[in-house]
């Protein structure tokens, strides 16, 4: 009796600290979401939760557990031998329509066997195939339920694709390669065996909670199915809109998953309740099924071969993303042999499920005449035994003989459907292809008119810079630089008589103000790692209370040297002045960058919750030998002042300290979720971020605010889908994608703020109509942030790759891959690796201007020669146009592979890179960047010398390559100098001629 009453105590704690756990979560989410100013995207988010919670969850209680109830009070009872059953015999009488298994009889049919009897060789093999397969069920869904416990729910998830059998047992089959995982299954069957009642119960008890779980996981999907927008673009197979497609396909396929799960539980619980009942496996005989339970397996199995008919109508759309032919998508076998034996599957499942619920409603006792008692449906299923047989033979036969004798013939009208339906959902329809024949007669005043693009030719990497600025600039051990972002900024410049560098053709922006001019810069953000403060200071007060925020950043010109080889600053230090926080390198860069109170309170790498407007001052930034400190007035943070605010955030923080402490005031704030990706992921987690958020320094306030904080953070963000009809996956998991949103977080205040970059995407669309409040349009920016909008390096990856096989649009061409293109290499250090996308600030062909602009070059599949580039635009109303431009195939351009080998194996210069290379110290050759003059190609390497250690990289040469020679000098210029005016040539110069090599 003690026992149970503290069984009982124990059970009533855990449900009390589940409760509060709860409270706790939902109000401090609460709280943060009004913070942020998105309360409404919570209040929905939760309600959608909570409806897919509930009525998944009540249905599938309902009727799994009233079938086992059922189940249990028509089992068979002990002992009845098969002669007994056929003199007591006795039906119930037909139930209403909506309740067909009321017994209206007190005598229970259970013991009145009418089906075929089964000894122990036969009934042994088949409960334990069923206990298996109840097993191997509750493995996937499982296993979904720990991809969603540690990836989250996402829009394109492979549980959410279609589930009939044979793709649950390619889905479950190499979970069951881990030994543990096969051994859990076989356990789990054996004991069903053992105790079958009281674990199909409690397995049923466990499994539906599960499935109201994961639906309720994927709101996203049900809301887009919801609001759906319109694609205006239909394919070409079922000729239904894109729409359908990326909206009502995946919900479709959440029923299917909830409703195959529930009804096959269903169906195994229930035939293993009536096999194992009335100790048949101990008798090691089962006396048959009676009349009425043979009635209920007829409305379960209705239920289950239901789940299957959807199952196979979806998987006709499945064929969409088929991978069987030469290209993506639907092919000849899978419209031709495939389609219709998917049709003809759902059909015949739906035929037997219409029948199977047509004699459990009408169910009459079993007529003398035996055989046409269960004809039709012994009919049915050998039929739908045909046809999966069928659907794996069949295709198999026309893809080896009437296919592949004639693929081309047969796969264009499908080769085609895929080149331009991929081009579609990355974008790549829309690029401007122009044809570009490098002339190579670059004149030096050629260069004296392209200023503006030499002066911004990149010299510093990002990786040499960040290794200067942790040896130079990062102070405080517990101040750190988690990256350099590339950017540029428009600068009063220091001589007034410099030549106009506005660019070419453009209105004047500033006439009659101070001349300026557009630098490429790296900036750096100077964050607090508290990771990295010494072990003996890493207290709770100093954790959440001191430490709160980075300070300042690193702005430096991509283009010039400073003393000693090493980079020069526009912006550095901490002097911490009201009027000139950190120091600049000349009045005119003051006047261009606003600095103001540069504090990080939301950056990168801040991962901790602080509290400020605490008793206990915090850690502004370090002043000489002592410290100055701060209290943080910013607009962001929430309010626990009060004792049951703290109480419920000591709860969802877990962190008990915060009730006891003595440091809180009335104003005290809780700044949590600093860290900027994961603050956007939590009010939009429907959206995919790209890998590389940058800092901006921008006067954003409006008129008249007195906020001295202009640091920003910008986030790119994707719309995507994996179900774009004919498009390729790729390995990448996804076949749509356009980059629609950019998001600006305050790095002060932590505000967030979404604009739509992209109002013709119709996923947008949908999102924007499901939150209204959550998205602005663009021209709702300030411009001052506009000006630092730039084309994505994730999004223009993804879409060059794809152009590696999708330039290709003739559909033979694309068969036979006879122009496919590859990403070239370059050497980095001392290692191969591809060419990543760069910036640079230069002017098209064929463009009067200079803009910011992204490349990539490309070369011919296994040749080194220069084939192509694709450039993308940043600036103003040119923003996201994409160009291609595509060189003779019939002489050489030289590709990147080429110049590399050249620069490698002179030897002259690569005598002096080795005299570098000697103990203690590195030569690192920097990225080769191919940068378009005019009608000429110029490539440009710099070239880094590092020490083993305590590394501080310095750049010492820098390598130029135009036409047939190579030079290598100290600085960008006297490099330039020597290609086009070698008359002045200095003596530290290294010119070398390029032999011409043939086209490999």
């Amino acid at each position: 009796m003690n026992w149970k009453r503290l069984f009982q105590l124990v059970t009533v704690l855990l449900g009390i600290g589940l409760l509060l756990d709860l409270v706790c979560r939902l109000g401090a989410e609460f709280l943060w979401f009004q913070e942020v100013a998105y309360l409404s995207v919570f209040l929905l988010k939760s309600q959608v939760q909570l409806v897919l919670l509930v009525v998944v969850t009540g249905f599938t209680a309902v009727y799994l557990l009233s079938n086992l109830v059922l189940a249990q009070r028509l089992r068979t009872a002990p002992a009845p031998t098969a002669r007994d059953g056929d003199g007591l015999r006795s039906e119930a009488r037909k139930s209403s329509l909506f309740a067909p298994y009321v017994l209206r009889s007190r005598v229970s049919p259970s013991s009145f066997p009418s089906s075929a009897a089964l000894g122990l060789r036969s009934l042994l093999p088949l409960v334990l195939g069923l206990s298996v397969l109840v097993g191997l069920l509750l493995l996937y869904y499982g296993q979904l339920a720990i991809h969603y416990w540690q990836d989250g729910a996402t829009l394109s998830s492979t549980f959410a694709s279609r589930l009939n059998p044979r793709h649950l047992w390619q889905t479950t089959a190499p979970l069951l390669g881990q030994s543990w995982l096969l051994g859990g299954v076989l356990g789990l069957a054996i004991v069903l065996l053992l105790y079958p009642r009281f674990c199909l119960g409690a397995l049923a008890v466990a499994f539906t909670p599960l499935l109201g779980w994961l639906l309720s996981k994927q709101w996203a999907i049900v809301l887009q199915a919801w609001h759906p927008t319109a694609f205006n673009t239909s394919e070409p197979l079922f000729g239904r809109d894109i729409s359908f497609y990326i909206f009502a396909l995946p919900l479709w396929e959440l029923i299917e998953l909830w409703l195959f799960g529930l009804f096959l539980y269903t169906f195994l619980a229930v035939t293993l309740t009536y096999l194992l009942s009335g100790g048949s496996l101990s008798q090691g005989y089962f006396a048959g099924f009676s009349s009425m339970q043979q009635r209920h397996l007829c409305g379960v199995g209705s239920g289950l071969l239901g789940a299957i008919a959807l199952s196979y109508w979806l998987s006709r759309y499945e064929l969409l993303y088929s991978p069987r032919g030469v290209a993506f998508g639907a092919s000849y076998t899978d419209v031709v042999a495939q389609l219709p034996i998917y049709t003809g599957l759902s059909l015949s499942a739906l035929a037997i499920a219409l029948y199977l619920l047509w004699r459990t409603v009408l169910w009459r006792p079993k007529s003398s005449r035996r055989l046409p008692h269960w004809f039709g449906l012994n009919v049915g299923l050998g039929l739908l035994g045909l046809l999966v047989v069928a659907g794996v033979v069949v295709p198999e036969a026309v893809q080896y003989l009437i296919v592949q004798p004639n693929e081309l013939a047969r796969e264009r009208p499908f080769i085609e459907r895929t080149i331009a339906l991929t081009r579609q959902a990355f974008g790549l329809e829309v690029i401007d292809a122009e044809n570009f024949d490098p002339q190579g007669n670059l004149t030096e005043a050629d260069l004296a008119a392209n200023e503006l693009t030499i002066r911004n030719i990149r010299l510093w990497d990002q990786r040499p810079l960040l290794e200067t600025n942790r040896q130079l600039q990062q102070i405080r051990p517990y101040y750190r630089f988690p990256a350099a972002d590339i950017d540029r900024y428009t600068l009063q410049t220091d001589v007034p008589a410099r030549p106009p560098t506005t660019p070419r053709d453009r209105p004047v922006p500033n006439a009659g103000k101070a001349p300026t001019e557009e630098r490429q810069v790296l900036i750096a953000a100077r964050e607090l790692d508290y990771s990295a403060v010494p072990q003996e200071a890493q207290t709770w007060v100093n954790r959440h209370l001191i430490y709160t925020h980075g300070y300042g950043f690193t702005l430096s010109p991509v283009n010039t040297v400073g003393a000693g080889g090493l980079p020069e600053y526009f912006v550095k230090d901490i002097t911490g002045g009201e009027a000139e926080a950190l120091t600049t390198s000349s009045p005119a860069v003051r006047a261009s960058i606003p600095i103001g109170q540069p504090r990080i309170y939301y950056g990168e790498i801040a991962n901790t919750y602080v509290m400020t407007q605490t008793l206990t001052r915090e850690l502004d930034y370090p002043s000489g030998s002592d410290n100055a400190y701060t209290v943080y007035s910013g607009r962001g943070g929430i309010n626990i002042g009060s004792w049951w605010r703290q109480g419920l955030f000591a709860g969802y923080l877990r962190d008990w300290r915060i009730l006891f402490t003595r440091n809180f005031s009335s104003e005290t704030k809780v700044l949590f979720r600093r860290n900027i990706k994961h603050r956007v992921q939590a009010i939009a987690p429907f959206l995919r971020y790209d890998s590389d958020p940058y800092l901006v320094t921008a006067d954003a306030s409006e008129a008249g605010a007195a906020d001295q904080n202009y640091l920003y953070w910008i986030v790119d963000a994707y719309t995507t889908s994996d179900r774009y009809p004919y498009s390729d996956l790729g390995s990448e998991g996804i076949n749509y994608i356009r980059n629609s949103v950019k998001a600006v977080i305050d790095a002060y205040h932590g505000s967030v703020t979404f604009y739509v970059a992209d109002p013709t995407d119709p996923i947008i669309a949908t999102w924007s109509s499901i939150f209204p409040s959550l998205f602005k349009p663009l021209t709702a920016m300030p411009a001052s942030l506009q000006s630092h909008l730039r084309y994505p390096v994730d999004f223009f990856k993804l879409q060059s790759e794809r152009l590696l096989v999708y330039h290709m649009t003739d559909p033979q061409v694309f068969y036979n891959r006879e122009d496919q293109w590859q990403i070239p290499n370059e050497v980095y250090g001392n290692k191969a690796r591809p060419v990543e996308p760069y910036y640079l600030i230069t002017s098209l062909p064929g463009v009067p201007f200079e803009e910011f602009i992204l490349l990539l070059p490309y070369t011919p599949r296994q040749r080194t020669n220069l084939i192509a580039w694709l450039a993308a635009r940043s600036d103003g109303e040119n923003y996201g146009k994409l160009l291609l431009y595509t060189f003779p195939k019939e002489r050489l351009v030289y590709g990147t592979e080429q110049i590399e080998a050249r620069i490698n194996q002179d030897p002259v210069i690569s005598q002096q890179i080795s005299l570098w290379n000697r103990q203690g110290s590195q030569a690192i050759q920097g990225n080769l960047l191919i940068v378009p003059i005019e009608q000429s190609l110029l490539y440009v390497e710099p070239l880094y010398l590092e020490a083993a250690q305590n590394s501080l990289p310095t750049l010492v040469r820098v390598i130029v390559a135009y036409e047939n020679r190579i030079v290598m000098a100290p600085t960008l210029e006297e490099s330039l100098q020597a290609i086009f005016r070698p008359q002045v040539t200095p003596d530290s110069t290294i010119v070398r001629p390029v032999e011409e090599p043939a086209v490999q």
